[in-house]
């Protein structure tokens, strides 16, 4: 498995598909597959049968997994950027920087 360029509470900018142009944020990231749930992006209508969390059960908006290589980092400019990692020169430790602005991202 490699590393991937988005992480989890990035703000990220969908590149293709339906939702293309929307910004939001990462809730979670599947390396195994390279996908990511974003906040707002790819709403599925899910049917679900009553249970404890639904009692009324029915339909259910939710987003789906989106693939990674449609996604883009935001940086805290507010514009999109691709990501390089390099080592930072204060800690030693391998870091994920903005290769548009060159800020360091967490």
């Amino acid at each position: 498995m490699s590393k991937l360029h988005v992480k989890k509470g990035d703000t990220v900018l969908v590149l293709s598909g339906n939702d293309k142009g929307k910004q939001g944020k990462v809730l979670r990231v599947d390396v195994k597959n390279n996908r990511a749930v974003v906040e707002g992006v790819r709403i599925i209508s899910k049917h679900t049968r009553p249970n404890t969390e639904h009692p009324q059960g029915g339909i259910i908006k939710q987003e789906a997994p989106i693939h990674i290589s449609n996604l883009m980092v935001v940086g805290k400019d507010g514009k999109p950027s691709r990501i390089g990692r390099k080592i930072d020169e204060s800690t030693g430790k391998l870091v994920r920087y903005s290769k548009k602005t060159g800020e360091i991202l967490k």
